[in-house]
């Protein structure tokens, strides 16, 4: 494989830079005086902030956007080897990377690097992590797969000591990595275009796993099924996180504020060790917060450091975010589309303050719906009110005849309160119509389902 010389900048394409991480990854470059150039489908606002920073982005990938100037180009996994600015750098044997490839010799400049992982919840306890170690004047240098205010956006260059990122199974990616330290937050069924089953799933997190040095340490829901498959013959140090008392991090006397927001004593190894109280609501950031919290402490941080980062983390866009009110209803936006994600949310919801709890729900991909139908509709029915928008077929094509309906139906079986829609002005009609003062909406999805409340609130 390809190694960069960090030492020595050049010129890098970017074959899909507008993605979260992609454009993270070049901004890192560009800050370490790489020349950067790259394309996508379309302006957004991550494009045009690299655009600012002196990147050359085109919208529109030909063969002729790779120059000869260029002396490697990087893709992503949406990419394939038709696309004509792979064949084209192919055709000029330039060297060529996965951005998890090149994600991962970056992470070979740092002394300390931790991965977070798991099925759900690598981009809260990411930045999480991030907003202990900043509150603790620490430099580091972090790639989230969402927009963190408190950073500006979804990247922070810093000094060479941390490095902090996520770490995600789809494709197998996060086996090009190279961490010291390594959260597994659960492992759940997910991602099964590429993964065959739940068991397939479970042993590319142990080869997650297999990847820490002997020094290394591992961070691991110790809820999760059979751990020790997991675990069995790494020579790291291992800890467990519980989602009670239990555990080597555990949560005692969780109680809530008139938002919903969490406060807990924190328990280590059964020992009342301060009180934490958090910026975001769910119990489910409580159990992330326990293992922001081990990764924390691994790296030094005081309890002050991390009692402080945590009260200040307000979310990160698209993760329980307030979006604003429209007619007294209040609308809140998630990128929940697994149903353990969308039973997280709703959860929370519950204890924030609403009379009706509406959720205009968008599937994401065909093949998640139809593996998970019976799930969606379960979680779903929490809500008092369920809209649903049509499929967001992201990288895949419907060739497993699934739709929204399918969702609705099921739902309908269970007596819930469902309307399914095929357009986004349906779905706004329907909400002006019905919705009342006092109710609470969430969009949820992870496509383009957050322009339905934007729309609403004239954004």
């Amino acid at each position: 494989m390809y190694q960069i010389d960090f030492e020595t900048p050049m010129a890098v394409h970017f074959i899909g830079i507008g993605g979260i991480s992609m454009s993270g990854l070049a901004e890192i470059l560009i800050k370490e005086g790489f020349s950067v150039s790259g394309s996508d489908t379309r302006p957004t606002g991550l494009t045009e902030h690299l655009e600012g920073l002196g990147a050359r982005i085109y919208y529109e990938q030909k063969a002729e956007n790779i120059g000869e100037d260029i002396k490697l180009a990087v893709y992503t996994a949406a990419v394939h080897k038709d696309n004509p600015e792979y064949a084209q750098a192919v055709r000029m044997q330039i060297p060529i990377l996965s951005r998890a490839q090149l994600l991962g010799q970056m992470m070979k400049n740092y002394s300390h690097a931790l991965a977070i992982a798991g099925t759900h919840g690598k981009t809260t306890t990411t930045s999480m992590v991030t907003e202990i170690l900043l509150a603790e004047g620490l430099d580091p240098t972090v790639s989230v797969g969402g927009i963190l205010h408190s950073i500006g956006g979804n990247i922070r260059v810093g000094g060479k000591e941390l490095f902090v990122t996520e770490a995600c199974e789809y494709t197998n990616s996060f086996l090009s990595f190279f961490p010291t330290m390594e959260v597994i937050l659960n492992i759940e069924a997910d991602h099964l275009d590429f993964f065959k089953d739940l068991d397939d799933i479970r042993r590319s997190f142990r080869a997650f796993a297999q990847r820490l040095p002997k020094d290394g340490l591992l961070i691991l829901d110790g809820n999760i099924d059979a751990p020790e498959e997991i675990t069995e013959g790494i020579e790291c140090r291992v800890v467990t996180v519980g989602h009670h008392g239990d555990g080597d991090y555990g949560a005692a006397e969780v109680a809530y504020d008139e938002l919903g927001r969490p406060s807990f004593t924190l328990m280590k190894k059964g020992i009342p060790s301060g009180r934490i109280s958090l910026g975001v609501v769910g119990d489910h950031n409580v159990y992330n917060a326990l293992a922001a919290i081990g990764a924390a402490e691994a790296m030094g941080v005081s309890m002050e450091g991390i009692q402080r980062g945590l009260k200040d983390f307000a979310g990160t866009e698209r993760r329980f975010e307030i979006k604003g009110q429209i007619g007294g209803v209040t609308v809140i936006d998630d990128y929940a589309h697994h149903p353990q994600e969308i039973a997280a949310t709703l959860t929370a919801a519950e204890r924030f303050p609403h009379k009706k709890l509406w959720c205009v729900f968008q599937p994401h991909t065909y093949s998640r719906t139809k593996a998970l139908l019976d799930d969606f509709a379960r979680e779903l029915a929490k809500a008092d009110e369920v809209v649903l928008a049509p499929i967001y077929p992201a990288r895949e094509t419907d060739t497993l005849g699934v739709s929204s309906e399918d969702i609705a139906e099921r739902l309908r079986e269970a007596n819930a309160s469902v309307n399914c829609f095929s357009t986004f002005d349906e779905i706004e009609t329907f909400i002006l119509k019905n919705c009342s003062p006092g109710d609470l909406l969430i969009t949820m999805g992870a496509g383009d389902i957050v322009k339905v409340g934007e729309r609403l609130l004239g954004h």
